[in-house]
């Protein structure tokens, strides 16, 4: 029989115990999101496993509790905790104009499709804190779509909604905001759109007045309307493939028949069952349209 010299027994009892906490965490965070799905039907059993870990043990921390069982306490006893729980867990990485050549994209190839229909209806999903949202009110507004157009910015949580409502974002965002709209083809000054208090700029009530912003979860909630576009950006990277799955499928439903699809720069339907269903309309931009 070997045996383990007296210098290797306390590594050893380190890894055990390091397995043992990480089973025991791994334990506790099942329970915490299957207690969330049974008390509030929010289902984030499917997200990416990697980005739920770490939001969640941030999540203990920002609470001020010790353990992940803390944490399930005090979001199935307090709708307040549980909030700011979905906060923490919603996509609030934005910019405006983000990926420049996909709005470019929009706007040569897209447009000239959009223009066909008398009237256009246009949801957002997973809008944040609404960046993306004011860019396309601009880029439909430049092209003579905006009168026209109706654009539904969802999100799940309450908190990020209520930001992208007010249209507030400082003036040191603004100035890389106006580099993205140059490039993805603007047709004004960018700071035509919006008036400065000095720290802020504040887009024009013009600008909002097509927009309606509510809540609405990808994992849990159906469709609600028929679109002729639907953009949904940096989303599904923060999905298991199961999830995947299920949110395209839920988008593919939501679109009208030849509707237009903008996913992210890292997302894409190729391997999807909906591949063949869709064609790229400018290579690279994973900008999409249904072919039947």
């Amino acid at each position: 029989m070997t045996l383990l010299r007296s210098s290797e027994l306390p590594h050893a009892a380190v890894d055990k115990k390091y397995v043992d906490e990480q089973h025991l965490e791994s334990l506790e965070m099942d329970l915490l999101l299957a207690g969330i799905e049974r008390r509030y039907g929010y289902d984030f059993r499917n997200y990416s496993q990697p980005m739920l870990r770490r939001r969640i043990r941030q999540a203990v921390g920002n609470e001020g509790l010790e353990s992940v069982s803390e944490l399930q306490h005090r979001v199935l006893h307090d709708p307040h905790a549980m909030s700011r729980f979905v906060e923490s867990l919603s996509v609030h990485v934005s910019s405006m104009f983000r990926d420049p050549a996909f709005y470019l994209a929009l706007r040569e190839v897209a447009v000239p499709i959009l223009k066909t229909y008398p009237f256009i209806r246009v949801w957002h999903a997973g809008c944040a804190t609404g960046e993306e949202v004011y860019s396309l009110a601009i880029l439909l507004k430049e092209e003579g779509l905006y009168e026209r157009a109706r654009i539904y910015a969802t999100d799940m949580s309450e908190k990020v909604l209520s930001r992208a409502r007010g249209g507030v974002f400082s003036v040191e965002n603004m100035k890389q905001f106006a580099v993205n709209y140059r490039l993805s083809g603007g047709k004004a000054r960018f700071d035509e759109y919006y008036v400065s208090d000095g720290e802020n700029g504040i887009f024009r009530e013009t600008l909002k007045r097509n927009l309606f912003f509510s809540e609405h979860n990808l994992v849990c909630d159906g469709p609600f309307n028929a679109f002729h576009l639907i953009l949904c950006r940096n989303v599904l990277i923060y999905f298991n493939q199961q999830l995947r799955g299920h949110v395209l499928q839920l988008l593919n439903s939501s679109l009208i028949r030849f509707g237009l699809l903008g996913l992210g720069l890292k997302e894409s339907l190729e391997y999807s069952p909906l591949s063949d269903k869709y064609e790229e309309l400018v290579a690279d931009t994973r900008l999409y349209r249904a072919n039947i």
